[in-house]
């Protein structure tokens, strides 16, 4: 489960970052079925696991976090190996639970963006804005939402098909060049964030000509995302360059393809964080 959970973060199959957390935090429970001689090994294992999910994606804060979290709470806490076996069991649920709980909380926050909204734009793929997007329908919401694929990996139109089967939301699906054509009709641009680390907001690429249009437009920008993925310091965010075939499936001679995976904007062009703990001070 380990191995497997580290390739499909290394290709990016699971496209949320607080997902990608949870499946990590999950997959360490593979530990506790294993056998081990001392207490030691076990704690070495665990060091040496968590240690190679968070390198899976060093750019996913709440992974780095999750991780974090494990190795300070489990190696060298426990006398037995059944003891700390029992530790990591007890830790993997808290953290499982502080990220689902975040995640929900921060969702119901920003569901109140989505009943004031008549238009909205939103970029990429972020579950906790379709949280949001699900709780304000369900509290009698409607409005038209315009997507931007989020290219080169298109990971906007899991957000379209997502919005289309919900009968109270029009979703548009729109190249991201043409974002600044629609965006005069839209109430909010709301995003979720990969990160927010000190005066930089960290999302999927694309995001930073997007907020940059909305802010000379004067269209309002709320980011959408667990407490957990504001940092202030302990973590280096790095950028992931994504393989040269997902922006063209044949190489051109003479040309380097470049495919760098996330955009660092600034916050003082966002006018709004929402965390689990509430609208945020920027």
């Amino acid at each position: 489960m380990i191995d497997e959970t580290i390739a499909e973060i290394r290709e990016m199959q699971t496209h949320s970052s607080s997902v990608v957390a949870l499946k990590a935090t999950r997959a360490l429970s593979e530990l506790i079925d294993r056998e081990f001689a001392t207490v030691d090994e076990f704690d070495r294992a665990v060091q040496q696991n968590a240690g190679a999910l968070r390198r899976a994606n060093p750019s996913h804060a709440s992974l780095h976090n999750a991780m974090h979290e494990i190795i300070r709470e489990v190696p060298g806490e426990a006398d037995t190996v059944e003891q700390a076996k029992e530790l990591l069991r007890t830790t993997i649920d808290a953290v499982v639970t502080e990220i689902e709980t975040g995640k929900r909380r921060a969702a119901e926050n920003a569901a109140r963006v989505f009943r004031e909204a008549d238009v909205v734009m939103t970029h990429d793929y972020s579950s906790t804005v379709l949280d949001a997007i699900r709780a304000a329908v369900d509290d009698g919401a409607s409005f038209d939402a315009y997507v931007t694929e989020a290219r080169p990996r298109y990971l906007g139109r899991k957000t379209a098909r997502e919005l289309a089967t919900m009968d109270a939301v029009e979703p548009h699906l729109l190249v991201d060049g043409a974002a600044s054509l629609f965006m005069d009709d839209c109430d909010r641009i709301v995003l979720g964030m990969d990160c927010i680390v000190g005066d930089t907001f960290y999302n999927r690429v694309g995001t930073y000509p997007l907020v940059a249009t909305a802010h000379q437009k004067g269209v309002p920008v709320t980011v959408v995302g667990s407490g957990t993925k504001v940092i202030e310091d302990g973590f280096r965010f790095e950028n992931e360059l994504r393989p040269p075939y997902e922006v063209s499936l044949e190489p051109i001679e003479g040309v380097q393809l470049e495919n760098p995976a996330y955009d660092a904007t600034p916050v003082d062009l966002v006018d709004e964080v929402i965390t689990d703990e509430g609208p945020q001070e920027l």
